[in-house]
């Protein structure tokens, strides 16, 4: 080894490094959040009807804060990741994240009144709203850039998988104990949640910290030992020699990427994906898809499985952009997103006022596919890839925040909008904004496939908005043949 390494070198070893089982739990680790982020902002869909028999009188817009309180408070976490992980790493915000996780879920479970609930649906969020800031981040800056999408887009399966669990636990107390759904059974499905935090806890005290951000902050004994458990070998002093070039400033890529992140993550959010997810057991009991009773247990019953159904679709659509991302790409697989999402939201609308109830759960299937291949995965996917590592955990948080304020704000005002205009004039306003985002993003939305994270800096520096997908396209090209086979 020579006395002095190029950082190009040492991030070509990272990049080209082979992605064994250690990478693979440690992207199970990183994304445990992902898990309960799904299953905490889906649960409440399913204990709703509950609290709202248990606390009588609730008004609309405490109906939709606690729903959506755990988005707002997602927002102010993301805020305080981005404050938090550049100075003092990812890798001990995510155990953070964690034990809030696991208070949250516990005082959730054993609420004494209303505003204790509120109170701790926001905490939950704050856990949410940091992870989601930097998990995929830490993940950008470990895995190898052929590798780099499927391990990112992980953490969008992880939400489906939790989301997908919330509904699972709600049906099985509402099954086993419906005598005590009203008592207990609302509680446990909040509760249940504090098992796999308690687990990231523990766990997560045995993830390396970022490598990328150990270098930039000069921790090279640090670094030496981290590299090593990814499969590099290389000591501290061979470390030190290494000259960073890295930018420490808001330079004019860094607006670019934050603008592209910020427009996709709010477009994400205000073309209506959360509301099957987050109102689907209210909005679908009356379809009575899977069954119909006069019990007001088991009709609830009824319309958390006609959730389920949603839910193990987006799990199994998701597949498709875990199979394909690092194949595809993030653009590609972004617009044929969209496209689907504008199709299906506008045929809800006609089926419904064509007053084919069924048409909404056929739109939100459709739309729920789309959206899971195409759009979920790739919005967390370039919010950890597109900013440079010096100031990614910050950036990368400030998409997150983005993401969770749009959240809030359609998911607060969804019963609004249901009631002003109804749900088929509602299905057509998602279908639109599918539709403009689409005509967006093939303008501005460049293909990061295959580049290393330093590579799409660069990019972003160089290129105006205009000329961004053209050179992402010519990157490619002008990297690919150097790759080892």
């Amino acid at each position: 080894m020579e006395s002095s390494v190029r950082y190009s070198e040492l991030i070509e070893r990272l990049d080209m490094s082979k992605v064994t089982r250690f990478y693979w739990l440690l992207t199970i680790l990183a994304t445990i959040g992902g898990f309960l982020f799904g299953y905490d902002t889906a649960n409440i869909g399913s204990a709703l009807p509950f609290i709202e028999r248990i606390y009588p009188g609730i008004s609309g817009f405490v109906e939709g804060y606690l729903v959506a309180g755990a988005s707002l408070g997602a927002g102010v976490g993301a805020l305080v990741a981005a404050g938090l992980t550049d100075r003092y790493g990812r890798k001990y915000l995510l155990i953070a994240d964690a034990a809030i996780y696991a208070a949250g879920a516990l005082l959730s479970a054993f609420t004494v009144d209303l505003v204790m609930l509120l109170l701790s649906r926001t905490l939950i969020g704050i856990a949410v709203g940091a992870d989601s800031g930097i998990a995929t981040a830490y993940i950008a800056e470990y895995a190898p850039k052929a590798k780099r999408g499927t391990l990112g887009i992980l953490q969008q399966w992880m939400i489906t998988i939790g989301i997908l669990g919330a509904y699972l636990v709600g049906m099985a107390t509402l099954f086993f104990a419906p005598g005590l759904a009203f008592k207990f059974g609302w509680r446990i499905m909040l509760g249940v949640a504090a098992i796999p935090a308690a687990i990231g806890l523990a766990f997560r005290f045995m993830m390396p910290e970022s490598p990328r951000w150990l270098l930039v902050k000069g921790k090279y004994r640090e670094a030496a030992t981290s590299l090593k458990k990814l499969g590099i070998s290389m000591n501290e002093e061979e470390l030190k020699s290494v000259k960073l070039t890295q930018p420490h400033g808001i330079t004019p890529g860094v607006k670019r990427a934050l603008l592209i992140v910020g427009l996709f993550f709010v477009f994400q959010q205000i073309t209506g994906i959360n509301i099957p997810f987050y109102y689907g057991p209210v909005v679908l009991q009356n379809l009575h898809i899977v069954g119909k009773s006069t019990s007001l247990v088991y009709s609830i019953y009824y319309s958390v499985a006609a959730s389920a159904i949603l839910a193990i679709i987006n799990v199994a659509a998701t597949y498709i952009g875990f199979r394909y991302i690092d194949s595809v790409g993030r653009r590609k697989l972004a617009l044929m997103g969209y496209a689907g999402m504008t199709f299906f939201g506008i045929l809800g609308g006609l089926l419904l006022y064509l007053k084919l109830d069924i048409g909404l759960f056929i739109a939100f299937a459709g739309f729920i596919i789309f959206f899971a291949f195409g759009v979920g995965g790739t919005g967390w996917m370039i919010q950890g890839e597109y900013f440079p590592t010096s100031m990614r955990g910050l950036y990368a948080s400030l998409g997150a925040f983005i993401d969770w304020i749009a959240n809030f704000a359609i998911v607060e005002l969804f019963p609004v909008m249901d009631s002003a205009i109804t749900i088929k004039n509602v299905e057509f306003v998602f279908g639109i904004l599918s539709l403009i985002a689409l005509i967006l993003f093939y303008y501005i939305m460049p293909e990061t496939k295959g580049l290393s994270v330093e590579q799409i800096d660069t990019l972003f520096e160089n290129n105006t908005l205009g000329q961004m997908k053209k050179a992402s396209i010519s990157i490619r090209n002008e990297t690919a043949p150097a790759d080892p086979k």
